[in-house]
């Protein structure tokens, strides 16, 4: 048996051997032959330790077998090489085999199975060719530390596998054999896991991780451990792996709000989809277990469920519609947080929402009770209405503030929480105001304040507190003479602020007698409107001014009334032709007239005078020559009317002379009258012109120049006191009485007749010219006073009886107190 090995053993090698160096070629037949023929040597066995270092002997084999250490070089002594490793060598020049590359057992005997590792080499030597089997057994040494074939090991198991389960882990390998191959295993320190040791048929070891503690995959989800397997070298060489065990979750962990409860704060008026709050529900659970969806529970009403939405993904709560404080303060709700697990679980809380009130509402005003009309002289302190106010806000945006228009003349008075009267505060008058717009204004508190308004009409009635009104104390109306019956001269109406029948005016003369003439036959007014017309026909001449009282009666119970004075003054027009009265005419409008020829220059030969009725104005009178024979002879006083001689006659002047004298007035147009005045010169010394009018027994008439001074001065003395006494009549308030003494009431009329009636009433301007006029007739003029002095009459005798006549009917009265009167006489 050991020769057929050997045999097959050396052709083995002998045939790898010319393989791999084509020099052992020539060898092979001789070998082959060799170990045919002849029986194999024994074995050669040697024991070395693994790993040990290049160039340690392991045994002189020249001395093993026999050989001489001499010829070892001839001979040609070799070792054969196994896959290219040569690990042993033979030193030629000693014999010794020593180790030429270090020998790893592991790698050299890969089967962990054999308990041996045996390196066989086959020495070869020539002259004669010998082969000697060499067995080199490997020894082990603890040269590897176990490995595991995975560093890191992944385990997955549920938080819900009981206790004792036991999981299966990799075993670790140790190339090394037999003691010092793996001994043992430990596990870290670990609650939840411990390992257990199983020994295989070949005699490896494994082991075993077993659950000692229920998981908790929300307590600790993954569990790190680290398994150490440990030879039995000495000394002990040691491997570890990483056990990542991660807990599978199961869903055991119901979603959990942060708080029980919420109590959150919103402004009312808040825009929809304005965010509320944001839930958040954990669930320690993983996966579908940890996803979680909001809902409400069914204890949350319909009302906030329309007011607020809610995320189911989130959980976010936010505005759905208009949120109004004044509608809801608190809404609570109830929100379920359920996770998606088979066996889903949830969890609660409540949440309350607060609504903070804003100042959104306007306050409001409600009239109670208001009285409209009322009459203008209620009294104050009398309440007119009542009004509410409201706020549907709270805190200060609900408190208010009332008021009015201080102009107003009404406060506010609070009767009652939120309930205010209006009351007059002032006297009322409607005729100053007849209607007032009142205008509450309330106003909140809040910011920024809002505010609202209602405004109410008052009206006033009237009552009859207001006495007719004319729009002037005294009238003054002209009116021009000559008018016609029936003229209206004016409208005299009066205003009376009240209503209605307080209001309706009639209108009266108040009668008044003057001369036995009442005012209702002078003039009329209309009642309605006050329109004053006259009734007949006005003669400056005749009557100059009248004085009268008009009342306007309203219709109000009882009736007011009210009186102006009215001064009705005729104007004068230009109705009367100047009279020529000087010089007298005795037929027709010739005067004829003799003067001595020896006249001397300046002599005045005649003085025409004209009187007019009119006015001043209308009876400024003016002369001038129509006609005149000789211009240069004579000259005429354009005022006064003397006709002088402007030089003496010559014998070349006619003896008789025409001047044709016209007297013009002052009005418009200018009226006219003309005398014709024919002169003749005679030779015989004749008395002057002024020589023949001269009257010894009225002594007064003598200067003609100084009674027209005295005339005028006259005139101006009597028009200075009639205006004073005028002056002082209207600053009197005129009595009511029909019987008082004369005035400017009175009908005055200075000329009620002319030369042709004989009767004249005049003043001293006009004695002189009356006197001329009347004396060339052959008529004695009488100036006679009436008793007390207070006016007087001329009287006259006419030319066609002779007889003294006086004219009672004719005399004109003048208007003077007795003082005047006296002081002009």
């Amino acid at each position: 048996m050991i020769l057929t090995y050997s045999v097959h053993w050396t052709i083995y090698r002998t045939m790898d051997a010319c393989r791999r160096s084509p020099q052992m070629k020539r060898y092979v037949v001789a070998l082959i032959l060799f170990s045919i023929l002849k029986p194999a040597s024994a074995v050669t066995h040697y024991s070395i330790p693994e790993e040990m270092e290049e160039g340690s002997v392991v045994a002189n084999l020249a001395t093993d077998l026999g050989l001489d250490v001499k010829t070892l070089s001839k001979r040609k002594i070799r070792l054969d090489t196994l896959s290219n490793k040569k690990y042993l060598d033979i030193n030629k020049e000693t014999g010794e085999l020593f180790i030429s590359e270090r020998i790893d057992r592991e790698h050299l005997c890969i089967s962990k199975s054999a308990t041996t590792c045996m390196l066989k080499l086959d020495a070869s030597i020539e002259n004669p060719v010998r082969m000697f089997n060499i067995e080199l057994e490997i020894i082990d040494i603890n040269d590897n530390a176990p490995s595991f074939r995975r560093d890191m090991m992944h385990l997955d198991i549920s938080e819900s596998t009981a206790t004792g389960e036991r999981f299966s882990l990799n075993n670790a390998v140790d190339s090394d054999i037999g003691v010092n191959s793996i001994k043992t295993y430990y596990l870290s320190d670990s609650d939840h896991f411990s390992i257990e040791i199983q020994t295989s048929r070949d005699g490896s070891k494994f082991t075993d991780l077993i659950l000692k503690k229920t998981l908790d995959r929300e307590e600790q989800a993954v569990h790190n451990l680290i398994l150490t397997a440990v030879d039995g070298g000495v000394p002990a060489r040691s491997g570890t792996a990483s056990i990542i065990v991660r807990v599978l979750d199961t869903n055991d962990n119901a979603p959990h709000f942060n708080k029980d409860s919420y109590t959150i704060n919103i402004t009312e008026n808040s825009p929809t989809g304005s965010l509320v709050v944001k839930l958040n529900a954990t669930d320690t659970d993983e996966g579908s277990n940890s996803e979680i969806v909001y809902s409400y529970s069914l204890y949350t009403s319909e009302k906030t469920q329309e007011t607020f939405s809610l995320n189911p993904d989130n959980g976010e709560i936010r505005v759905k519609e208009m949120i109004n404080y004044e509608d809801f303060r608190i809404y609570d709700m109830e929100i379920v947080a359920t996770d998606k697990g088979v066996n889903s679980l949830s969890g609660k809380c409540k949440v309350r929402i607060l609504i903070t009130d804003m100042n959104d509402n306007h306050p409001e005003i409600s009239i109670k009770s208001f009285t409209s009309p009322v009459k203008e002289d209620i009294a104050v302190g009398t309440a007119i209405a009542v009004v509410s106010v409201s706020d549907k806000d709270s805190g200060e945006n609900g408190q208010i503030d009332v008021h009015i228009s201080d102009k107003l003349p009404f406060k506010l008075k609070e009767s009652s929480d939120y309930y205010y009267e209006l009351v007059v505060s002032e006297p009322l008058d409607r005729e100053k105001v007849p209607e007032y717009e009142i205008t509450f204004t309330v106003t909140d508190r809040g910011t920024p304040p809002l505010s609202d308004n209602e405004t109410m009409t008052l009206e006033l009635l009237d009552v009859n507190d207001n006495v007719p009104q004319f729009s002037q104390l005294f009238y003054t109306i002209q009116v021009k003479e000559n008018n016609a019956p029936g003229e209206l001269l004016s409208s005299l109406t009066a205003h009376d602020p009240d209503l209605h029948e307080n209001q309706y005016l009639v209108y009266f003369i108040i009668e008044k007698e003057i001369v036995n003439t009442s005012m209702s036959m002078l003039f009329s007014i209309n009642p309605e409107n006050g329109n004053l017309y006259a009734l007949k026909t006005f003669d400056y001449e005749i009557e100059k001014e009248f004085l009268f009282h008009i009342e306007a009666r309203d219709s109000g119970v009882p009736p007011l009334s009210s009186n102006v004075t009215v001064h009705v003054i005729i104007m004068d027009q230009n109705d009367n032709t100047p009279l020529i009265v000087s010089p007298w005419r005795a037929h027709g409008s010739v005067v004829e007239e003799k003067i001595p020829r020896s006249t001397d220059k300046g002599t005045l030969i005649a003085k025409v005078i004209a009187i007019d009725t009119d006015s001043v104005h209308n009876s400024r009178i003016t002369y001038q020559f129509l006609q005149n024979t000789d211009a240069t002879l004579f000259s005429l006083d354009q005022y006064n009317g003397e006709i002088r001689t402007m030089r003496m006659f010559s014998y070349r002047d006619s003896r008789h002379q025409r001047l044709v004298v016209i007297a013009k007035d002052n009005g418009e147009p200018s009226l006219s009258a003309t005398v014709t005045i024919k002169l003749s010169t005679v030779e015989t010394a004749l008395k002057t012109y002024a020589d023949m009018t001269e009257i010894p027994e009225y002594d007064i008439f003598s200067d003609l120049n100084l009674y027209l001074v005295i005339g005028l001065g006259s005139v101006s003395f009597l028009l200075l006191i009639t205006i004073l006494v005028t002056i002082v009549l209207k600053c009197q308030k005129p009595k009511p009485s029909k019987a008082g003494p004369p005035c400017r009431n009175s009908v005055i009329s200075e000329r009620n007749s002319t030369i042709a009636d004989s009767t004249l009433v005049s003043n001293d301007a006009y004695w002189y010219s009356l006197f001329l006029a009347e004396t060339r007739k052959g008529k004695l003029v009488v100036r006679q006073p009436v008793p007390k002095g207070s006016r007087y009459f001329v009287s006259s005798i006419p030319r066609s009886t002779g007889l003294t006549e006086t004219s009672d009917s004719a005399a004109s009265t003048l208007q003077a107190s007795t003082t005047t009167s006296s002081s002009s006489s």
